[in-house]
């Protein structure tokens, strides 16, 4: 199965935020699952979660495998990781509409074109009920402000293997969320020079 040491890095941070930012019960719809350690963890450890994790067609198998062998036991009390399903965030029709109370990514918005973390953003518009949080988690940038190190490091090394990829900007980001009916409710610190942008949808 894939395995992602950033996973096993940020599951506890992470955790904790959604634990402070998701009303009891929250059915959340999680973009990009990669390899679904996010999703057995959280389930794990937060009662009543109901987690949808999607991902992109040719990586949808690798991610069905993990949620069948430990999605289905030892999860809290009352939590539930539904079978994973197909969306790829330029593709309108992929989108379900007013089934979420929260729409989480972790480390997309770097490896997406800009277009498509405009697109991820639209829908989220779409799949969330009024009310319902768009969590953003990972490494990005803001105007005019000198990244540290180590992000400036990545940002150059995403850029250099596609140019299309790179660290985004916050602002942007909080423009393009405005445009879609958000309000932005935090920027949140997290280690290793990553934060989680968090929006409500009105």
């Amino acid at each position: 199965m894939l395995f992602s040491p950033a996973c096993e890095r940020n599951q506890q941070p992470i955790r904790e935020l959604l634990r402070q930012w998701l009303p009891p019960g929250a059915r959340v719809l999680e973009i990009g699952s990669g390899s679904g350690q996010h999703a057995i963890f959280f389930a794990k450890a937060l009662a009543g979660l109901d987690w949808q994790p999607s991902e992109r067609r040719e990586a949808l198998n690798d991610l069905a495998e993990r949620i069948a062998l430990e999605g289905r036991s030892g999860l809290a009390v009352a939590a539930r990781v539904a079978e994973p399903f197909e969306l790829d965030v330029d593709q309108a029709e992929h989108w379900p509409s007013n089934d979420f109370d929260a729409l989480f990514s972790a480390n997309t918005c770097h490896i997406m074109a800009a277009g498509s973390v405009a697109n991820l953003i639209a829908g989220a518009a779409k799949g969330l009920k009024p009310g319902g949080l768009l969590l953003l988690y990972g490494p990005f940038r803001d105007e005019g402000i000198p990244m540290a190190a180590s992000n400036a490091a990545f940002d150059a090394h995403l850029r250099s293997l596609d140019p299309g990829m790179g660290l985004r900007d916050a602002q942007e980001i909080g423009r393009w969320a405005q445009e879609q009916g958000f309000t932005a409710m935090a920027d949140q610190p997290m280690p290793a020079q990553n934060r989680c942008l968090i929006f409500r949808l009105a």
